[in-house]
């Protein structure tokens, strides 16, 4: 396949994954938007509606200037002044990040992957261009640059988690190399197939060139490769088991929750709506829930606290899900605290089991507790930016604290997945003696 055809075929797939996440804003807001006005309200504002939702949803800032009048309907004093809403809505950009990993492995199968991946990143990039600039009201504003740079951040993070995959699963053909086998015909002269590689497969070859003169010690390196690995096994664990145990409350809860549907009194249109929302909101719960097991919890509004030891909540924003908060005592939550301890002890089982060679290149005791340590770090450092992710300012007054803190969720974690790295680090060496 041609380059032009490979950033092509990039640069649609990148409008096809914008046109997914925009539509799912916008097919709500139209539904309520002709149940209510009837199609006789203008349209811009159901597109700058939708816009906002999705620029929230990648990590933009939306600074809101409410006039009196509707300060005065909602009964929120503290909304007179301008306030920001910085929380993003993880579900739009696990969405994006999602498509980016298909995106990723797509263009890894291809001559010319470089191309294709920043042919895929250049046209997310003006499509989120062309959305920030036409989204924004007198009533909401959202950030410019953060617009302009942070969806195809999160697209181009996906796309890196697809050539990682992509690398996982096996050597992919290198840029332009099929293209020279192509020219090297018996009747093609040599120095046309040797020259037609790609710029992108020269960068490589330089890459890989300046590295190799790199020397890095042994022991080290696989150390570190080994700490990478498990310490994201441990993240994928703890997020697992939340998503589970989030699950289960909903599913315990469920009672609490239609009632609390029932009390908002939204009709069809906006049920719907509301459940798109809702769900966008999914994985800042899951995140929320992983806070929850490794123990600081997170904060519904300045001065609430749910926690594995209580849960102390004062006014909430109106959220049917909400109604799936742990209430559980001292014992559910010591039992919730195993769990980090449990993923680093996964970890360590995973890392003995598919990268014994980089375990007994650390054979002594004081090398177990280093790629330990080094893998509670991964795992903090991982969760810590996670919980940053999800948490934030959801609206004026008390609700500008929602969510964990992202500095204790990171320390903790990487002290808990940590201890239990080395209890299985240690358990294995003395197995194998």
């Amino acid at each position: 396949m041609s380059r032009t055809s490979v950033a092509l075929l990039a640069a649609l797939e990148a409008l096809i994954v914008a046109a997914i996440g925009l539509g799912i804003c916008l097919v709500p807001i139209t539904i309520l938007w002709a149940a209510q006005y009837h199609l006789g309200a203008d349209f811009t504002v159901v597109w700058r509606s939708a816009a906002d939702i999705w620029l929230v949803g990648h990590g933009v800032n939306l600074t809101v200037a409410l006039d009196p009048q509707t300060v005065a309907q909602l009964g929120l004093p503290a909304a007179a002044a301008p306030f920001q809403v910085t929380i993003a809505l993880l579900g739009f950009a696990a969405l994006t990040a999602g498509l980016g990993v298909r995106t990723g492995l797509r263009a890894a199968e291809t001559d010319e992957r470089l191309i294709g991946a920043l042919s895929a990143v250049a046209a997310f990039a003006v499509i989120s261009t062309l959305v920030v600039l036409s989204s924004g009201s007198a009533i909401a504003q959202p950030s410019v640059w953060q617009g302009i740079v942070l969806p195809p951040f999160v697209y181009a993070l996906g796309i890196a988690v697809g050539f990682g995959f992509a690398a996982l699963r096996g050597p992919a053909p290198e840029d332009g190399e099929t293209g020279a086998r192509a020219d090297a015909s018996p009747g093609a002269p040599r120095e046309r197939a040797a020259g037609d590689s790609s710029s992108g497969g020269a960068v490589l070859s330089a890459l890989r060139t300046r590295t190799t003169t790199i020397e890095v010690p042994g022991a080290l390196r696989s150390g570190a490769l080994a700490a990478l690995r498990a310490g994201s096994a441990a993240t994928a664990v703890v997020i697992g088991i939340a998503a589970l145990l989030l699950a289960l409350l909903i599913f315990g809860h469920y009672g609490t929750i239609i009632s609390l549907y029932e009390q908002l009194q939204t009709g069809v249109a906006g049920g719907i709506a509301l459940t798109v929302g809702q769900l966008a909101v999914l994985p800042n719960l899951v995140v929320w829930t992983a806070s929850w097991l490794i123990g600081p919890g997170f904060a519904i509004g300045t001065g609430s606290s749910v926690g594995p030891l209580g849960t102390e909540l004062g006014p909430v924003p109106g959220l049917p899900l909400l109604g799936a908060i742990p209430t559980g005592g001292v014992a559910f939550g010591l039992v919730g605290l195993v769990v980090p301890l449990l993923a680093g002890f996964l970890s360590a089982t995973l890392l003995r089991s598919r990268a014994g060679a980089a375990v007994a290149a650390l054979h002594d005791l004081r090398g177990r507790i280093l790629t330990a340590v080094g893998i509670g770090v991964v795992a903090g450092v991982q969760l810590g930016l996670l919980a940053w992710w999800s948490s934030g300012s959801f609206g004026p007054g008390r609700l500008h604290d929602v969510g964990p803190n992202p500095w204790l969720v990171g320390a903790l974690a990487a002290a808990e997945v940590a201890v239990g790295t080395v209890v299985g680090l240690v358990m294995g060496a003395r197995d194998r003696r």
